[in-house]
């Protein structure tokens, strides 16, 4: 089944369909947080963060970068699982600010508290697994379901992350979590799209 045809959707061209916003974002935050992470690393630039260098950086490339390419993989692939018509315009760009608000409050967490900055960086992962499961379920996918579960461990990660970070000063077993949700959440994908690549191979 392809993608579904738009419904006389008038907004920005980058808020149609979710790979657009989020393949972007998740590009330009992985080169700035490695230009980032190096000086705070060195001890060169105070990024403000309740987190020490190292794990900030885990932190977004775990529960930052991550996300957002997934997001952008699976806004753009479920209308097509399903047949239904897109997240996009509002709803996409509600999801674009959780996630920018996310990146801002890990940063600014010593300033803002720990708490707030944890709520508002898991309130992103959580939107997402939510617009999923109801895409899914309302188009009656069930097959792909299972792309759910690693979601919300990731998500459940996310949130012992900083919970961890808190009252250990480092994180831990939450890191092993996230990785290992990532590992099964990446393997998904590539179940999904390696596939349609082999078998459309050029002869």
């Amino acid at each position: 089944m392809g993608i579904p045809r738009l419904r006389a959707y008038s907004g920005p061209a980058i808020l149609s369909y979710g790979f657009r916003p989020f393949f972007f974002l998740g590009a330009l935050h992985a080169g700035l947080s490695v230009m980032l992470w190096l000086p705070m690393y060195a001890g060169e630039l105070d990024a403000h963060s309740a987190f020490v260098p190292v794990d900030w950086h885990v932190h977004e490339m775990l529960f930052g970068y991550l996300p957002a390419i997934a997001t952008g993989f699976l806004l753009t692939a479920i209308p097509n699982w399903t047949g239904r018509l897109p997240v996009q315009g509002p709803p996409l760009l509600a999801l674009v600010i959780l996630w920018i608000a996310g990146r801002a409050a890990v940063f600014f967490s010593a300033n803002i508290g720990w708490e707030a900055a944890a709520v508002i960086d898991v309130a992103f992962l959580l939107a997402v697994t939510a617009a999923a499961a109801r895409e899914i379920v309302v188009g009656r996918n069930w097959r792909n379901l299972k792309v759910l579960l690693p979601l919300a461990v990731l998500a459940c990660a996310n949130g012992a992350f900083h919970v961890e970070a808190h009252l250990q000063g480092t994180s831990d077993i939450s890191r092993r979590l996230g990785i290992a949700a990532a590992i099964i959440l990446i393997s998904l994908i590539g179940g999904r799209i390696i596939p349609s690549f082999t078998r459309h191979r050029l002869v």
